[in-house]
């Protein structure tokens, strides 16, 4: 699909708010995404707009999440902590009260349910909500950096809609919050491409993890061992995810772009580069279905807004081979580290590494096969 129109999801209201200093998820990526393309001439034009996030109204955010939950962020933000929190999640390194969680999380919800709005009314054909992405919240339940699951909630109203919603997502962590939300549904086909529980938080999404009931088959998980880099991990991809997506055929595309997969990032242990998500997202657009992208997990905040940079050029349509390789990037973004442009500079895991890698995937991708395929007639 040719993206013709798009929407970038922000506002300066939500580049107010921030998580605890000592905090290493930072809710300044979005804003310094802006910036980059800002910088480069790529962030508006005649087909790309800014647009502003609504916070999420109190009926949107229950078709999730409790109201006694709801109830309880209200209650922390406003700076009334109670023992009993720690039950919900609340008080943890990864989720820690403070004054701005409620107004900032229902705003990032708020955002990505914009996106569905504008996708669904046909306003524009791709929306990215960089702050978006917070796919380990549960009805009761705050995880990883996740208070509001804006996926879930974004996926359920395009859902409710009639729509067939293909969410795919390619943050390094597994996103078990959304898979808890539609285990048994058939109408949203989640697909989880990420580093394995073994070795990584949330500690699940196995092959063997695949629906049930009427959802039975439309849970795929993809988990990848630590050291995996991008030839390994687009093998994968290009193995499951063309197949399925065509066997689904789904209406809209919501599409979790995290860049925690990063060699760089502090808190995983992938060898991947930005690279391989220009790579699948190239594919996604063979789709030939509208998309709502969000955000993610990304803590090397500076290689995580370039990421989201190139990818928001790449779904556009206007990454320029001039700025994959000639350098412009460098004067564009002021690094003396790598100026390639956007994009990261290659390499490869090799050797004795690689064969194991190589060998755990292909066991993974023969799995999800056996598993998955038959549902759909493939």
């Amino acid at each position: 699909m040719t993206i013709t129109t798009a929407a970038f999801i922000h506002s300066e209201e939500i580049d107010q708010y921030h998580y605890p200093a000592n905090c290493p998820f930072k809710t300044e990526r979005a804003g310094e995404t802006k910036r980059i393309l800002s910088s480069m001439g790529y962030y508006t034009g005649s087909s790309r707009r800014e647009v502003a996030p609504a916070a999420a109204a109190t009926g949107e955010l229950h078709m999730f999440h409790t109201p006694a939950y709801l109830d309880m962020l209200r209650r922390v933000s406003a700076g009334n902590i109670r023992p009993e929190d720690l039950a919900m999640g609340i008080g943890t390194d990864e989720t820690p009260a403070f004054k701005d969680l409620y107004n900032y999380s229902v705003l990032a919800a708020g955002g990505s349910l914009t996106a569905a709005r504008l996708v669904l009314e046909g306003t524009v054909d791709l929306a990215f909500n960089p702050s978006g992405g917070y796919h380990h919240a549960r009805p009761e339940q705050a995880g990883g950096f996740c208070y509001v699951n804006d996926v879930v909630l974004a996926c359920m109203a395009l859902a409710n809609a009639g729509k067939r919603v293909l969410c795919l997502d390619i943050d390094a962590h597994h996103g078990n919050g959304t898979q808890e939300a539609f285990y048994a549904s058939p109408h949203v086909f989640t697909i989880s491409f990420h580093e394995s529980g073994e070795t990584l938080y949330p500690w699940g999404g196995k092959e063997e993890e695949i629906g049930e009931g009427d959802g039975r088959g439309y849970n795929v998980n993809m988990p990848f061992p630590a050291g995996t880099d991008d030839d390994a991990y687009l093998s994968a991809f290009r193995d499951l995810v063309p197949p399925l997506a065509r066997a689904f055929c789904p209406d809209i595309v919501v599409l979790e772009i995290g860049m925690d997969t990063l060699s760089v990032d502090p808190l995983t242990h992938l060898s991947m580069t930005n690279n391989a998500t220009a790579d699948m997202l190239q594919q996604v657009l063979q789709f030939n279905a509208p998309i709502v992208a969000v955000g993610g997990g990304g803590y090397s905040p500076a290689d995580t807004a370039r990421g989201w940079a190139l990818a928001w050029s790449v779904l556009c349509g206007i990454e320029l081979e001039e700025d994959m390789y000639m350098g412009l990037g460098g004067v564009f973004l002021g690094s003396s580290e790598w100026n390639a442009g956007l994009r990261d500079k290659h390499f490869y895991v090799r050797g004795d590494e690689k064969a194991r890698v190589m060998a755990a995937v292909e066991k993974s991708v023969e799995s999800v096969k056996k598993l998955v395929f038959p549902v759909h007639g493939l």
